[in-house]
């Protein structure tokens, strides 16, 4: 597998926890390694591009395993966490 994961989110956000648990079990059914990158929005090291993501947004190869847009600030994703099916067919299609 050679898809590069990232998880945006910014502390405090409820669902930050519950995208990292589900990382680790996504990639724990694929035989992966259990290893992301991870972009605090808060903080100013993160480059731009990961800002305009709501918390938590799992990208895969730079795309949002959810689908979502990005948006123009700050801001909690609505649904939550991408669930574990969602992010393990996001990374077997980018395995492809």
């Amino acid at each position: 597998m050679s898809a590069k994961i990232e998880l945006v989110y910014f502390e405090g956000c409820p669902h930050a926890a519950e995208a990292r648990a589900r990382l680790r079990v996504a990639l724990a059914e694929l035989a992966a390694p259990i290893e992301w990158a991870e972009w605090d929005t808060d903080v100013a090291t993160t480059p731009e591009p990961y800002r305009r993501y709501g918390s938590p947004t799992v990208l895969v190869n730079g795309k949002d395993v959810a689908g979502g847009v990005e948006a123009s600030g700050r801001g909690c994703v609505v649904g939550g966490a991408p669930s574990v099916a969602t992010i393990v067919g996001a990374i077997r299609e980018a395995g492809r």
